[in-house]
């Protein structure tokens, strides 16, 4: 079934340009509930998903490198992260989280700098994450961005992604306290919430809840329970990553494919949101 789209022109003033208000709203989501994430990796895919029902928008870090012909991991230039922030920011009304990996750099002071930029462009939130990289110098990078939002006036949602799961930073049985550890020092630094990637057992997530004071985030996974059964064992945020962007990519490659073999027009005519109601999504 083609999901359902709200046409509706675009008026008034965006919600980014509302952002004290729109960052409290923010806040409240990861407060009642589960917060469902279906990560964007530009405008239009975030007008997309805003259109069908999505209370805020996150992006995905590896969506919008690969967007711009970059891979992720540190890669992408900031000045086109910080155009992809103002473009979504431009055509989209819910709160904005803005994924910046590790910040794009060591330097925690121009990571303030990287961050009050994207608050001027839009965001409400921010993704930072450890890696391989040092804990205390992401808590040194936490810092720098809370500090950028309360100069701005804006109380940003620091969310802290730990990769203690995500690549295997330390042997199974320690990875609950590792997690742990590491957010009770982020929370510490000014986090909002804690962004376990990777975690799918129903006993550890359980377990990272009860020893962490912030809101749970957990990552689309092989093997993860439902949103339902999720939000039953506490946690407050699930993000689809970068499984949306990885499937639009294999979708498109499969529909080329299909056309540059065969040159049948039905090939890509199947499933297509219809060019009026794209163009209805982003008209001002």
């Amino acid at each position: 079934m083609a999901p359902v789209l709200h046409h509706a022109v675009l008026k008034g003033p965006s919600m980014s340009s509302q952002k004290p208000t729109c960052a409290q709203l923010f806040h409240q989501l990861h407060r009642e509930g589960i917060l469902l994430l279906a990560n964007v990796w530009d405008a239009g895919s975030a007008r997309v998903i805003e259109s069908v029902g999505a209370k805020a928008l996150a992006t995905t870090s590896a969506g919008v490198a690969w967007a711009h012909g970059y891979a992720d991991g540190d890669k992408l230039p900031m000045r086109l992260l910080h155009e992809t922030v103002s473009s979504i920011a431009r055509v989209t009304r819910v709160p904005l989280s803005v994924d910046i990996e590790g910040g794009y750099c060591e330097d925690a002071k121009q990571v303030g700098e990287s961050v009050a930029s994207l608050i001027d462009a839009g965001a409400v939130g921010i993704n930072l994450e450890d890696a391989h990289g040092d804990v205390e110098n992401l808590c040194r990078k936490i810092e720098a961005a809370r500090n950028a939002g309360e100069r701005l006036g804006v109380p940003l949602f620091v969310n802290a992604r730990t990769d203690v799961y995500l690549k295997r930073l330390v042997p199974e049985d320690r990875r609950v306290d590792e997690t742990i550890r590491r957010a009770v020092r982020y929370q510490d630094a000014g986090a909002n919430g804690i962004f376990a990637a990777g975690v799918s057992n129903p006993d550890e997530i359980s377990a990272l809840v009860a020893g962490i004071d912030l809101p749970l985030n957990v990552l689309a996974w092989q093997g993860l329970p439902s949103a339902s059964a999720l939000e039953r064992l506490g946690v407050r945020r699930l993000s689809a990553g970068s499984a949306i962007s990885e499937s639009a990519f294999g979708h498109a490659a499969q529909l080329a494919r299909a056309f540059l073999e065969t040159g049948d027009p039905r090939t890509v005519l199947g499933g297509a949101l219809d060019y009026a109601a794209l163009q209805a999504l982003v008209t001002r």
